[in-house]
């Protein structure tokens, strides 16, 4: 079964943060400590807005978040 779009998020934030506390990488990414966790554990719904925002702070590309999904579609 695949991954929801919500889970991977949460796994490249929680790998992104590292040693970092929640509390700081919350304060890094623009956004509430409780937002962060909900993402982390796959249980918070991210508006493109939202989402714009943490790429932007974090120095990345969606397909760094989504990687394999572009393969996934070009199978179909």
């Amino acid at each position: 079964m695949a991954v929801s779009l919500q889970k991977r998020l949460g796994r490249f934030l929680r790998q992104r943060r590292g040693d970092l506390t929640l509390p700081a990488y919350a304060r890094k990414l623009g956004i509430s400590s409780s937002s962060l966790h909900r993402m982390e554990m796959g249980e918070q719904n991210v508006t493109l807005k939202t989402l714009e925002q943490l790429l932007k702070r974090l120095n990345c590309r969606i397909v760094d978040v989504f990687d394999d999904l572009e393969m996934r579609s070009k199978a179909d």
